[in-house]
């Protein structure tokens, strides 16, 4: 599993987007990028970061930056999460866990004493070269957006 760190480039990947657009790192080339990871859509948790990040997009596009997302889910399933809840960003489909084992967040976890493998919730902020300036490990799902603007305004 990688074990990506600040001023490390972006892994190279490539997707689909929950239009069926083939997505890869390149697309994230020229400009700055909030490429964050989380675990499926429609939870609870999922969808308290996935509206926080759509109600801070604004803020974030005054900084110059865009937000794309990443989970296992399918385009279908990306499709209905982004219609029901309004999401203005893109989706990528990570359903082989691809880009998932890139940037490291496919992991054992844990749950009522059962292991399986999951996406560890994390954020990444990418420049506009492809070169990872911060990681969030410990995301607060309702006030993720937040988060991201206090370490953008530290700079």
């Amino acid at each position: 599993m990688a074990t990506l760190k600040v001023g490390d480039l972006a892994p190279d990947f490539t997707s689909r987007t929950e239009k069926g657009e083939t997505f890869s790192l390149a697309n994230l080339k020229g400009q700055p990028t909030v490429l964050y990871f989380y675990p499926k859509d429609n939870t609870s948790g999922c969808t308290l970061e996935a509206k926080s990040l759509r109600d801070g997009k604004a803020a974030l596009a005054e900084r110059g930056y865009r937000i794309v997302g990443v989970s296992p889910d399918s385009e279908k399933s990306h499709q209905n999460f982004c219609a029901k809840h309004e999401l203005n960003f893109t989706l990528l489909s990570d359903t082989d866990h691809s880009v998932c084992e890139a940037f490291g967040v496919w992991a054992e976890k844990s749950m009522y004493g059962r292991k399986y493998m999951g996406v560890l919730r994390k954020t990444f902020l990418i420049d506009a070269e492809g070169v990872i300036t911060h990681i969030f490990d410990k995301v607060k799902t309702a006030e993720h957006y937040q988060q991201i603007i206090n370490e953008l305004d530290k700079k």
